[in-house]
């Protein structure tokens, strides 16, 4: 005799009944868990990696502060010096490489960073940052430094782990496409949570699989909303889909506007102007550039750039990232001083706003200390959530195995009607994200083939594990 299954809650979809046509959300219902449950058995370990490496990136914001609290701040003293002091202090101490930007002390406690491109055995990709008291010129340090962000050793050795696992552009596949199906884990999650009777979702007085079905459903519902978020912004600057995404708003008119910093130039569409000249004073000398871009109400932070050729002129920016933004910029001649263009913050479409706060607020600059912290926290809870979804996994087996998978098939049980839209969607989706296009698709090949394969073999199951073929009876 069969024996006959007792009732349960758990997710995986019950066979459907023989007379009954499945329609609608009935049958849509078990593709999304199979998708879920094979989608987080093969994501969730780069998802891991990301949670961890994300963590510990937020982490370092303020363990930075502490760990090069000697070249970060100085005593206040009683008379800044003119910039232009503070910048020979630093060529004297290193006079290798050439000076490529200049941060002036943001605060009446921190040192001005005096950034050095071309030195040797320094990262191109990096500066060497010389840190000076702006009130005696002692020169305090110097330490790597990368981004835009003014990112230094231990946050940059964080930073490239997190986003490339210290691969390379190789290694940028792995959080891209991590970031690639992390909102549709998000979004399955969320709806198969809510497709769930209410007394199903409950959490107090439960056990077992049960409660760690309660935890990861009831958390991950909770969470949802932060895990697109971090999905969709860091797919803008990833490899493939951030291209896409950087040529559409080009097609729309809405990249970020910088200033030209040739003679009498209008607004550049691409890059700032970057500077390479040997030392920085050029021309009226930073002092008076400074000046010119203080008149235009350009307030700390700010980075000088020095001219980059004989045809260009002084680049003088906002840096800061946290709220409100500061992001105006201005050209000054170098011949004259005078401020030969302007972009303000305001000048910035909306889509170039959208992306420098998604960007900011993910990487935990834009509302400092809070938005370090709700990181963390949202890192933690994939964490768990990756592992309760390996634990009921675990759960649903016999003794010291993993349970079944999610029987496979029911593709075949979605009406046309829906199926159809179903894959054009798809298709779109995977043009635009091709590290999740590319995936699926082999996930559906390898679905297929393997089903028939079983069919072959008389065992081909249909959504809900009804078997075709004559059934054993233990």
């Amino acid at each position: 005799m069969t024996t006959a299954p007792s009732p349960t809650t758990d997710e995986a979809p019950r066979p459907p009944a023989p007379a009954r046509s499945g329609s609608g959300w009935t049958t849509l219902r078990p593709l999304i868990l199979r998708l879920h449950f094979y989608a987080g058995v093969v994501v969730a370990p780069f998802l891991l990696v990301a949670a961890l490496t994300g963590l510990l990136y937020a982490a370092s914001f303020p363990v930075e502060k502490i760990v090069y609290d000697h070249e970060l701040t100085v005593p206040v003293g009683d008379r800044v010096l003119p910039i232009s002091e503070q910048v020979a202090a630093a060529r004297e101490a290193h006079p290798e490489g050439a000076v490529s930007a200049i941060r002036p002390a943001p605060e009446a406690d921190a040192t001005t960073r005096v950034m050095l491109s071309g030195v040797p055995g320094v990262d191109p990709n990096h500066t060497l940052a010389v840190f000076v008291d702006p009130y005696t010129a002692e020169v305090r340090g110097a330490l790597e430094q990368y981004g835009s962000t003014g990112a230094l050793p231990l946050r940059t050795w964080i930073d490239e782990f997190h986003r490339d696992l210290h691969l390379g552009e190789t290694g940028r596949l792995y959080s891209e496409f991590a970031a690639s199906w992390l909102w549709v884990i998000a979004v399955g999650g969320l709806v198969l949570w809510f497709s769930r009777r209410r007394a199903l979702r409950k959490i107090r007085g439960t056990s077992g699989r049960r409660r760690t079905l309660g935890l990861h459903g009831g958390i991950g519902a909770w969470a949802a909303a932060g895990f697109i978020f971090l999905s969709a912004t860091g797919l803008t600057w990833s490899t493939y889909t951030g291209a896409t995404i950087a040529d559409l708003r080009a097609s729309l008119g809405q990249e970020t506007p910088t200033v030209s910093a040739a003679a009498g130039g209008e607004h550049a569409g691409h890059g700032a102007a970057g500077g390479s000249g040997g030392d920085a004073e050029h021309g009226v000398g930073l002092d008076q550039v400074l000046a010119a871009a203080r008149a235009e109400r350009l307030d700390d932070p700010v980075e000088i750039v020095p001219p980059a050729d004989a045809a260009s002129g002084y680049v003088v920016k906002q840096v800061q990232r946290s709220w409100p933004e500061k992001q105006d910029a201005v050209a000054v001649d170098p011949a004259t001083g005078a401020v030969t263009d302007v972009v303000r913050w305001t000048d910035y479409p909306v889509l170039a706003k959208l992306s420098r706060w998604g960007i900011d607020l993910h990487t935990g600059v834009l509302f400092g200390l809070p938005n370090q912290i709700a990181l963390m926290l949202l890192a933690a809870t994939l964490i768990l959530l990756i592992l309760w979804g390996y634990r009921m996994w675990w759960q649903r087996g016999r003794g010291s195995a993993f349970g079944r998978p999610i029987p496979r098939g029911a593709w075949q049980q979605v009406p046309p009607y829906i199926l159809v839209p179903l894959l054009a969607v798809i298709a779109v989706l995977g043009y635009f994200v091709p590290l999740l296009g590319i995936p699926l698709a082999a996930f559906l090949a390898v679905d297929i083939l393997l089903g028939e394969i079983a069919h072959r073999r008389g065992r081909r199951t249909y959504g809900g594990g009804a078997r075709t073929g004559t059934a054993r009876t233990p």
